[in-house]
Order: structure tokens, then C-alpha cells, then sequence
């Protein structure tokens, strides 16, 4: 895939919160990104296509949809009964993925392929060029299986909640997930700002992992109530 999508990320205070009607109205906003992708891409005779992870905070619930192979990492750190601390007294990180990938290769994926009149081929790719199954744009597989209809949930947000790492598949390609929240972790605890720790994270994936995909990273940051 050419890019990866970053949907902005909205803060509101939420008071009676349809999370049915939220969940509703961001599969409406896939589906009108798409059609517009498409007809820019008819336009301008471009078939490139873009995955894409996002998140909306609302109030005290998170909302979290993707396309495609890019990933959401939430960085939640062990109940505190003392049990599990370092050796510095801090309470341990665990990294948990809230996106599920849409691969060509997976079996849920590649029957709806298949009923569409797709193939998958030997190597997992649709039509033996496309890895991914889910994507904005990308016309011409659009006949034959590929959707911009996202998985989406949500979930309330704790005390123990630190960041979310959002990451296209360049950054996972070189970064475990576990490996990425301690890297951020650590330079948050130094007191470094969220947008220099996005751009330190990218940095470290293409300078010195080698990352050769395209990569790009965004973090949120929880402020702690006082």
C-alpha cells in the first residue's frame, strides 16, 4: 500500500452517548471517504489505495476503526496490587491491539473475496498483487472483494490507560507491539512531548531498524485527572 490514513481525532464530552449512532456515523464516514477517493481517482486516472487506523475520543469512551494492515496499540498498565511491579517500583505496561488487519490470506477475508469473483493467490495476495482486502481507494480491486468497510469498537477508558500508538504496516514491520510502547513509554517518562515522541518513533523505525515501507506513527497521550 502506498500511504496509510490518519482520520482526525475529536475530543468532546459526551452526555448520553448513542455509541450505536457513533459506530453508524463512522461506517458513513468510511464508506463517503471512500466514494470520494474513487472519484478522484477516476479524475485524476490514479489507482492508489491507503489503509487507514483511526480513534475518536469521546468523553471517557474511545472509538477505534481501521482498514487495511495499520494498527492501534493501547498501552495499559496491571491492576495496582503491588504484585507485579519493576524492579523500580513502577506498575508494568502491557501493550493490547485493538485493530484486527484485513489480509487477502485470512479465511474470513478471502471467502468474501472469493463470492465477489476474487482470487487469492498462492502468495496471499488478491488478484496476486494486493496484500491487503480492506482499503480506501484502490479502484481497480474494488470488483473483485476489496472493501472501506471497517471494523470498529469501542471501550472505556480507565485510570490505568496511558497512550494509543497509532502505526502503518512499515512501523510493525520493525517494531513489535510490546516493543513500541516501551520505546514510547520511556521517552514520555522524560518528559518529552507527545509530537516529538511520534516523530522520535518514526525516526527510529526508518533510521535505525531500517524500515523500508512507508511509516508513519501518531501517539495520544492521556492527561491523568488531578
Amino acid at each position: 500500500m502506498p500511504g496509510s490514513i490518519y482520520m482526525p481525532m475529536f475530543y468532546l464530552q459526551a452526555y448520553h452517548l448513542d455509541v450505536k449512532a457513533a459506530k453508524k456515523a463512522i461506517l458513513e464516514g468510511f464508506r463517503r471517504t471512500d466514494e470520494s477517493l474513487l472519484q478522484e481517482s477516476t479524475k485524476g486516472g490514479w489507482q492508489d489505495g491507503a489503509a487507514a487506523v483511526c480513534v475518536w475520543v469521546l468523553g471517557s469512551k474511545v472509538f477505534v476503526a481501521n482498514i487495511g494492515d495499520a494498527k492501534a496499540i493501547l498501552a495499559r498498565s496491571s491492576p495496582t496490587d503491588g504484585s507485579n511491579n519493576t524492579s523500580d517500583g513502577s506498575t508494568p505496561i502491557k501493550a493490547i491491539v485493538l485493530t484486527r488487519e484485513h489480509k487477502a490470506i485470512y479465511p474470513q477475508e478471502r471467502a468474501r473475496i472469493q463470492k465477489a469473483g476474487g482470487s487469492v493467490s498462492s502468495n496471499g495476495r488478491l488478484q496476486a498483487r494486493l496484500e491487503v482486502s480492506r482499503a480506501f481507494g484502490d479502484r481497480q480491486f474494488k470488483k473483485v472483494g476489496v472493501i472501506a468497510t471497517p471494523d470498529v469498537h469501542s471501550f472505556d477508558l480507565t485510570e490505568r490507560d496511558h497512550f494509543i500508538i497509532l502505526g502503518c504496516d512499515g512501523l510493525w514491520g520493525v517494531f513489535g507491539t510490546s516493543d513500541a510502547v516501551d520505546f514510547v513509554q520511556k521517552l514520555l517518562k522524560e518528559g518529552i512531548s507527545v509530537k516529538a515522541v511520534s516523530r522520535r518513533l518514526v525516526r527510529e523505525a526508518v533510521r535505525e531498524r531500517q524500515c523500508k515501507d512507508n511509516c508513519s506513527a501518531v501517539v495520544i497521550a492521556f492527561r491523568k485527572k488531578q
